[in-house]
């Protein structure tokens, strides 16, 4: 397992947070993702808009995942409709 920086861009309702986050923490553990840190960046302004909103909620994970599921959580994330974007990073240690 390797470890990973996931940063995530939801909605900056609340309910559509909520119901986002809750759909991702889902999936990560159907995958046998596991989250070692979770830090909140709060609401921003984004500098274009993604899927009609100019506002977003941003919050980055730090998870140790398989490599070869990442591409697949990779590919569920983009058919999620209340997560804007995800990016994950490889962390070198």
């Amino acid at each position: 397992m390797r470890k990973y920086e996931l940063m995530t861009i939801f909605p900056a309702e609340e309910e559509k947070y909520n119901a986002g986050l809750a759909t991702l923490r889902s999936t990560l553990s159907e995958y046998g993702v596991e989250i070692e840190k979770e830090e909140s960046f709060g609401d921003r302004d984004l500098c274009y808009e993604v899927k009609k909103q100019k506002r977003g909620r941003f919050l980055l994970l730090i998870i140790k995942a398989n490599p070869a599921k990442v591409v697949e959580l990779n590919r569920q994330f983009k058919l999620n409709p209340e997560l804007l974007k995800c990016m994950f990073v490889k962390i070198d240690e």
